[in-house]
């Protein structure tokens, strides 16, 4: 098992992720840039595997994410790139848990819709 990756758990339909990963700043030369972190591949690969069959526009798929003691829904997007799922974290959630780019989040990841 990797040790970025902790585990998956089915409860009641409910498919769970939890792992670590640095933040980064797509830059869209933008002032108000977004800020990502990219699942694991392990992760990423379960994700898939699980997730496939909901995927929306794009192959997102909905998720609910809690890092530190703040939790919100938004949507996992499949990265060809880096050949993963990336995450948006929020300006209010790095604010509110005190986090800037280059950190790394302790991230708890359900998929929704599954």
């Amino acid at each position: 098992m990797s040790p970025a990756r902790v585990g998956a758990a089915w409860q009641h339909a409910r498919v769970t992720f939890e792992f670590t990963a640095p933040l980064w700043e797509w830059d869209a030369r933008r002032t108000d840039s977004w800020v990502f972190c990219s699942l694991p591949p392990d992760v990423a690969d379960e994700v898939l595997e699980v997730g496939e069959p909901v995927q929306r526009g794009f192959g997102s798929l909905r998720v609910e994410v809690t890092v530190g003691r703040t939790t919100w829904r938004t949507s996992v997007f499949p990265s060809s790139g880096q050949r993963t799922y990336v995450l948006p974290v929020k300006r209010a959630v790095r604010r509110a848990e005190g986090l800037d780019v280059g950190d790394e989040v302790r991230v708890h990841l359900r998929l929704l819709d599954v």
